[in-house]
């Protein structure tokens, strides 16, 4: 998918400039000399601003061989530097159309939102509901809604070639205004095309909680290079969650009535994206 995020992705002992760390000889490229792991983060940040539209394949295998779970969806999504709004909707099978949920951030708040089954009427979502799975998933609520490339403390922890790539990894934590259920994530960083190409979320006990995996890299219609296609392995044994993405827009007009719970009960396009 393009988890983007999902989604999907989003740790610190401080700033520190990645011209400290110790560059292998042989490495592709080098790091450009006074950014600081926060700057590396905002750059990251900046990125899932705005207003997005996107279509994925989200399918479930539970043992890892057996599909269990095959959702296509359509995400309405628009962020600034400190609020995010979200809707996922079903769009296929047909016996599940309609399915939403709407997920609201403010900084300094915890996230909160409405789980929405036809035929039923759309019922909130508590803070202590964010750890939930999304349709079943090995995704959360809260790791498709929150940034943790915005998060206050941010700091480089080491550098790995991963698929023959050359990554930075930028570790978050959350700050004082930032609310989660996550202690740090660490992310693998392609700094060259700026792409995360592995993410590790971690509970304050410091087990690990998920572990999202970036197995394609695709240009966006802005010619971007941006995760397209994601697996999830989280707690549950046996699971992992692949997302496809097939298609995403940028520069949506949406209206206010499309991220409230009377909207997201209409499974409908945005205006400019054309079916």
């Amino acid at each position: 998918m393009n988890l983007r995020e999902l989604p999907i992705w989003r740790v610190t002992l401080g700033a520190l400039s990645l011209t400290t760390l110790t560059l292998s000889s042989g490495a592709a490229e080098t790091v450009p000399a006074g950014i600081s792991a926060k700057e590396l983060a905002t750059s990251l940040s900046v990125l899932q601003e705005g207003r997005s539209y996107v279509r994925l394949r989200l399918e479930v295998k539970q043992p890892a061989d057996t599909t269990k779970i095959t959702l296509q969806l359509q995400i309405k999504e628009r962020r600034t530097k400190r609020e995010a709004d979200l809707v996922y909707q079903v769009l296929w099978p047909k016996e599940r159309k309609g399915e939403s949920v709407l997920l609201h951030q403010t900084e300094g708040e915890p996230s909160s939102g409405w789980l929405f089954v036809p035929p039923e009427k759309p019922r909130p979502l508590s803070a202590s509901q964010m750890s939930d799975a999304l349709f079943s998933s090995d995704l959360s609520y809260q790791d498709v809604i929150e940034n943790f490339f915005g998060w206050e403390n941010q700091s480089i922890v080491g550098r790995e070639v991963l698929n023959r790539v050359d990554c930075l990894i930028l570790e978050s934590k959350p700050g004082k205004v930032n609310i989660s259920n996550y202690s740090k994530v660490r992310s693998w960083i392609d700094f060259r095309r700026l792409v995360p190409l592995r993410v590790e979320k971690y509970l304050p006990s410091g087990q690990l909680a998920r572990r999202i995996e970036t197995t394609r890299v695709a240009s966006d219609d802005k010619g971007r290079s941006i995760p397209a296609d994601l697996t999830v392995r989280g707690s549950q044994k046996g699971s992992v969650t692949d997302l496809d993405g097939s298609r995403i827009r940028h520069d949506v007009a949406y209206a206010d009535r499309e991220f409230t719970p009377e909207g997201m009960q209409e499974v409908l396009p945005p205006p400019s994206s054309p079916e």
